[in-house]
């Protein structure tokens, strides 16, 4: 990786891969050579890590998620290979900027939000603790919607992340299995008496592999991300074509194919519905299959030894599947009787789960499962018999009881949170406050009965991407003050407390604070058309659009910091409000949410009372990379959720690294942040999980609050009389549902906000408190989060790849 041979291997590429020269090159030309050429380095120790892991047989683990938000590839594996430098100075000599070609690259926008965020840092945590790990998911056609704002409303554009090919993604012809749908079941006894079922008249689709490889960081090892996706088992239907029906002679075809064509297609309609649970089996069935034929490599192998050699986590329901199909595969395929099959499944498969709101909790109606999975339904079925049993056994006179914790509710509807539960030997949840509220009340019933399953594994973020690559000014004085041992180690960020009181890095660290502002304000006078002041406080909430998240609440601060302005008020601190993220496209609140944002924006813009004093901006298409720009700028970061519905939250950690402050009530990991760092170095408000449970059970009525409050009452009144009346259906569901408790937390919000602003008038008191959130933030990284998986629930050891990567040619481990 000397910047000679990286010129070589960049010409080399562009000549022989893209086929284009210095004249004809386009920017994504360049990006492309350059990917080709970087990924050429990971190939050789992507050898090495499957050669070793195979000689080694070593236990591995495969992580299956419907999501991964990877991001962009090329800066991020430059920067795991350690070569930044190299590249940096080689790109320079060749007329090109490093950071501009990493520009061209599109987002793999393969999740919604912080689910796909996740699973993308345990892929990279997993590779540098040199775990054996395989990703396991769909590779979409189409990602997460592109968002475009239209007269201020949200409009979806389909994001064709693979319109001009993914250089990081290797086909996988030789890895491709059937999967199967519909048909019918027959039962039979064998000739020794045993009874056996089989799955016939089915309709297969294919899934095809396609493997992108993930660098450890700075270390020899390179995992894989394995995405399914679909190809049909009938490429043209002859007859048609010949009788001059073209459209039918492949209508079988996209048919099939339609399994991996879009992320999450709307479920709102019975044939959305199928469609979402065809995706669900069809990549575990491939996932298991590709897991069977592997384990049974081993030269020699016992079913028996299934659970020191694999480990499944299951991120979410969407992979529950997983535990009725590897309970199909032990029995149907491979013969085993039901106890041992079941006990293998229980010790191999582990379940993460990320909500505690009832409603969203996955349930399929179980007709739709006897349609397109009749073996299944024969499967969950007798799961659930034995499950209920179990129950009758242990409460045989409490009939409510056994319904509740049923799997199977009534023979209507398959409760999959339930189901995986049963079939998994571990169940975590993503902070500390989400596993108390599940272990207590969404879940306490199966704590009672399986004590000590339920267990904790608090979120994390890697620090690579998040502070390393997105924030390298940060990234350079902290490296500077304490060492970089802290990029392995986030532990030793604590080094930097006798730094917060120091004058001089005070200022050093508020420079760098300041370049990021304006680098973000740069890319908003650049990209929307809209100027942000460098000097006014940046507030920041960046996250999916829900009401549990509660923009509201925010715009409910704006509206009364504007009416504030309009009356001749100080509204405090010049403050530039920014709000970003996606509306699920059928969800009709969250879609006025972004609509109301983008009406008070235009209206403060035009105020001349607002002028120099207030700003409100919707940073549209929120995905990875504007992300990475837009938490090294963040100062103020809102995280201010219904306490008890927020399962964790990752942009809370990302924010807090960059050295923000939080705003935030006492909901997910903020509590975890709020130890970590000092109650006096957090802004919390609102009432408490507890004291919104006892604010419901005592009537809630938002209306009477509103009324007590006058400042409440005339923000509410400013949304609903913005724009002729268009959001007055948004302001009264606030006086008259207020599911999340927005007029409840109100008046503790606008004190908090007051606070904050007072705060930051106090420039070395915002620094000092700014440092001792960086430093407390050792806690949440990733790399702690996937130790503890490994040591707690998966039993997986580390895997150093030592040695120089093997020459290219045919070894046992060669298909990954």
């Amino acid at each position: 990786m000397a910047v000679p041979q990286i010129i070589e291997a960049f010409a080399h590429r562009m000549m022989y891969s893209i086929a284009k020269d210095r004249h004809t090159a386009t920017d994504f030309d360049v990006y492309q050579g350059l990917a080709f050429a970087v990924r050429d380095r990971l190939m050789e120790r992507w050898f090495k890590t499957q050669s070793t892991y195979y000689l080694q047989d070593a236990k591995r683990v495969y992580y299956l998620s419907l999501e991964f938000l990877m991001g962009r590839a090329l800066l991020n594996n430059v920067l795991n290979l350690g070569a930044e430098d190299s590249y940096l100075q080689a790109m320079r000599e060749l007329g090109f900027k490093l950071e501009d070609i990493g520009e061209q690259e599109w987002d793999a926008g393969l999740g919604n939000g912080g689910l796909g965020r996740l699973a993308a840092c345990i892929l990279d945590a997993a590779a540098t603790l040199e775990l054996p790990f395989y990703g396991y998911g769909i590779r979409y056609e189409y990602g997460i919607f592109q968002q475009r704002i239209l007269d201020g409303q949200q409009v979806e554009y389909p994001d064709g992340w693979l319109r001009y090919g993914n250089p990081w993604e290797i086909q996988r012809p030789d890895a491709i299995f059937p999967v199967r749908f519909y048909g019918h079941t027959r039962g039979s006894f064998d000739a020794t008496g045993r009874y056996h079922v089989d799955w016939l008249d089915t309709q297969d689709v294919w899934a095809m592999a396609y493997d992108t490889p993930v660098a450890g960081f700075r270390n020899g090892t390179v995992n894989t991300l394995r995405l399914w996706s679909a190809k049909s088992s009938r490429e043209f239907d002859l007859a048609h074509f010949n009788s001059g029906e073209y459209v039918r002679a492949v209508e079988d075809k996209t048919h099939s194919e339609n399994i991996s064509k879009v992320l999450y297609p709307a479920d709102d309609q019975s044939a959305g519905k199928e469609l979402r649970l065809k995706q669900q089996y069809f990549f575990v069935s491939a996932t298991l299959q590709d897991v069977v034929r592997r384990f049974k490599k081993r030269p020699s192998w016992r079913w028996e030894e299934l659970p020191d050699k694999v480990a499944i986590q299951m991120n979410d329901t969407h992979p529950a599947l997983v535990v009725p199909e590897l309970m199909r595969v032990l029995l149907d395929q491979e013969g085993l009787e039901w106890d041992l099959a079941w006990s293998l499944t229980q010790q191999v498969c582990a379940y993460t789960n990320h909500t505690i709101l009832p409603e969203a909790m996955e349930v399929w109606p179980m007709d739709l499962w006897r349609n397109l999975l009749p073996r299944h339904v024969e499967i969950v079925e007798e799961i659930d018999r034995r499950f209920r049993l179990a129950v009758r056994a242990r409460y045989p006179f409490d009939d409510a009881k056994l319904q509740r914790l049923a799997i199977v509710d009534h023979g209507h509807s398959v409760r999959m949170a339930n189901l995986a539960i049963v079939g998994s030997h571990s169940v975590n949840g993503v902070a500390q406050l989400h596993t108390d509220i599940l272990k207590a009340s969404t879940f306490a019933e199966m704590n009672e009965l399986f004590p000590g399953r339920i267990n904790n594994k608090t979120n994390g973020i890697t620090p690579r991407r998040w502070l390393l690559k997105s924030n390298p000014d940060l990234a350079a004085l902290v490296s500077e003050a304490i060492g970089d041992r802290w990029t392995k180690d986030l532990d030793a960020l604590r080094g930097l407390e006798p730094f917060a009181t120091d004058a001089a890095f005070q200022e050093r660290w508020t420079r760098v604070k300041r370049r990021n502002k304006e680098r973000l304000a740069d890319w908003g006078r650049r990209t929307q058309e809209f100027a942000l002041d460098p000097a006014f406080l940046f507030d920041v909430q960046v996250k999916r659009i829900h009401e549990y998240k509660r923009q509201l609440l925010n715009l409910l601060h704006v509206a009364t910091l504007w009416n504030r302005l309009r009356d001749g008020v100080d509204g405090g601190v010049p403050r530039a409000v920014l709000i970003g993220g996606k509306a699920a496209p059928a969800y009709w609140a969250a879609k006025q949410i972004i609509h109301l944002a983008n009406a008070m924006a235009r209206a403060i813009g035009e105020d001349p009372a607002a002028k120099g004093r207030l700003s409100l901006a919707f940073l549209p298409n929120y995905r990875v990379s504007l992300a990475e720009v837009v938490f090294p700028a963040t100062e103020l970061s809102e995280q201010i959720s219904t306490a008890g519905t927020e399962a964790s939250g990752t942009g809370n950690m990302k924010a807090a690294l960059n050295g923000a402050l939080t705003i935030g009530t006492l909901d997910g990991a903020n509590v975890e942040i709020r130890e970590e760092v000092g109650d006096p170095n957090i802004f919390i408000f609102g009432h408490t999980a507890e004291g919104i449970v006892r604010l419901r059970d005592a009537g809630y009525k938002p209306r009477d609050w509103a009324m007590a409050h006058p400042e409440l009452r005339r923000a509410i009144d400013t949304i609903g009389n913005l724009e002729g009346g268009r959001f007055r259906a948004l302001a009264w569901a606030l006086m008259d549902s207020d599911h999340y408790f927005h007029c409840a937390d109100y008046a503790s919000y606008l004190e908090t906000q007051e606070r904050v602003s007072a705060t930051y008038q106090k420039p070395a008191e915002w620094a000092r408190m700014s440092i001792l959130n960086v430093a407390g933030m050792g806690k949440f990284s990733i790399d702690r989060t996937v130790s503890e998986y490994a040591r707690d629930i998966w039993n997986a050891h580390a895997v150093p790849v030592e040695g120089p990567p093997p020459e290219p040619s045919m070894q046992p481990a060669l298909r990954l």
